[in-house]
């Protein structure tokens, strides 16, 4: 049996990435044994991956680094592949035991979809499109769609709680309800609202408001309840992250809010139902995510 270690100590977008990966090497080496390195960020959503074997969460200190080393030099793995570019997966790397050792370099202009294929031809495995399908179609009966519109609106939305030097698209109280009121006007279903861990305070003032045009908040919800609201979802509107590779990987319509000054191509090239808009000043945005529905 065929043992492969992989790095991916970042985060759920990340790895998200990185499942595509191991779903082909999966599908090439189908009694391999998978081993993945996580960070507190995302192991434990991982561990619900089935084509994932073993899961190591990672902390990021000395004693845990060389704790994990001492584990992993006990095998000789196949392949080793740093898919994460961090400095400490690299030194952990250094003393194991491996046929190959793969060091994955993110900053590529290319799409990454075209640096996991060729990671791929590096091993001699074919790639596979349906590798894109990340997760068990029945995961969560899906076949029990409601149509619903899913607003996920987290601290992206939110300037000063964000990346500051990104366009700020904050809305007022009332450009936001206008937002929700127009959306089920046009589009004639039940819309809700999703929040990550962190709560945005807008939603709870307006929550009566909303409550009024029959619209639910669900708040600081974990990536497993996020991910199983998107996959009964019928849109998804949201700005790029985590949520977005989900929404690719069921081949759900997502509209997806970026900034100007990166290149989401990279990232994107392979998402399928997939559109994308700029971040500017909410009253243009709104405008614009109305269009795209």
């Amino acid at each position: 049996m065929n043992k492969y270690l992989i790095f991916r100590t970042d985060r759920i977008g990340d790895f998200l990435i990185s499942a595509i990966l191991i779903k082909c090497i999966k599908k090439n080496d189908p009694n391999s044994k998978i081993t993945l390195v996580g960070s507190k960020n995302n192991s434990s959503y991982i561990r619900h991956f089935d084509y994932v074997d073993e899961v190591i969460k990672l902390e990021n200190n000395i004693f845990e680094k060389l704790k994990l080393i001492h584990k992993l030099r006990r095998y000789k793995f196949s392949n080793i592949i740093v898919h994460d570019n961090k400095k400490r997966s690299k030194f952990i790397t250094f003393f194991l035991k491996s046929k190959k050792k793969i060091f994955v370099v993110n900053n590529q202009k290319k799409p990454h979809i075209n640096i996991i294929q060729h990671i791929l031809k590096k091993m001699n495995f074919e790639y596979y499109q349906d590798s894109l399908d990340l997760f068990d179609y029945n995961k969560f009966n899906k076949s029990q769609n409601n149509e619903l519109i899913q607003l996920h609106f987290d601290e992206k939305w939110i300037h000063d709680e964000y990346i500051n030097k990104f366009t700020n698209i904050e809305p007022s109280e009332r450009e936001l309800i206008d937002l929700v009121r127009t959306i089920k006007q046009k589009t004639n279903k039940d819309l809700i609202i999703t929040t990550g861990i962190l709560l945005p305070m807008i939603l709870n003032r307006i929550e009566p408001d909303l409550y009024k045009l029959n619209v639910r908040i669900y708040k600081k919800l974990d990536f497993l309840e996020l991910e199983k609201i998107t996959s009964k979802s019928k849109i998804l509107i949201s700005c790029h992250g985590a949520i977005s590779h989900v929404a690719a990987a069921y081949k759900i319509k997502q509209i997806d809010i970026i900034d100007r000054g990166y290149d989401y191509n990279k990232w994107t090239n392979h998402f399928r139902n997939y559109n994308s808009i700029y971040r500017e000043k909410f009253s243009e945005l709104s405008k614009n995510i109305i269009s795209k529905i």
